[in-house]
């Protein structure tokens, strides 16, 4: 079993994108469930969403306590959240960020990282920092658990209408060609 855990914002579609991810694994022949987080949030404020994924059926619906990848939507979430709670030794994080990978917070847990520069990308494309399906298609680059195009069809089915549509799926690509994806040496725990 594969488990990600997201991060971001109320109002930045966390929720949506694991509903949408969970959606594409599903056309891939997979079995999936995205979990939703809901509580007092208020637009802005941190939340959680979470989505597992396997090759049999799935019975746990509970939150995700210890991921195998974190998603970082908003890239101010590790200055205020523990992103790192609980990643398994060896995890991802596709991180949406600007800065360069020597810059990026990251917990010694993390052996691989995807880059994106979604924000930027989002107000080119939105006019607004919203970036789940962005971090899609960099969740797509950085794991090879999902494809480009079951990111696309998914997208194609949801309730995105018109233009609507077309930008995301333009974000979608975007995200997945503008992520850079590193490796991080592992470190010696003593």
């Amino acid at each position: 079993m594969y488990e990600v855990r997201f991060h971001g914002r109320g109002g930045q579609g966390a929720v949506t994108a694991a509903a949408m991810l969970a959606a594409a694994l599903l056309e891939e022949g997979k079995y999936a469930v995205s979990i939703p987080a809901f509580g007092f949030e208020r637009r802005g404020a941190p939340v959680v969403s979470f989505l597992r994924c396997s090759d049999r059926p799935i019975r746990q619906l509970t939150n995700i306590y210890t991921p195998d990848c974190l998603i970082c939507v908003d890239p101010t979430l590790t200055r205020s959240v523990d992103i790192f709670a609980g990643l398994k030794p060896g995890g991802t994080l596709v991180q949406a960020s600007n800065r360069p990978i020597d810059e990026v917070v990251l917990s010694e847990a993390v052996s691989k990282v995807g880059l994106c520069d979604a924000i930027s990308i989002a107000l080119e494309i939105f006019k607004k920092p919203i970036t789940n399906t962005l971090m899609l298609g960099a969740f797509a680059k950085t794991t090879g658990i999902v494809s480009l195009a079951a990111l696309k069809r998914s997208l194609e089915d949801s309730d995105f209408r018109d233009a609507g549509l077309r930008q995301n799926l333009a974000a979608l690509e975007r995200g997945y060609e503008e992520t850079v994806v590193y490796s991080i040496p592992q470190r010696a725990v003593a």
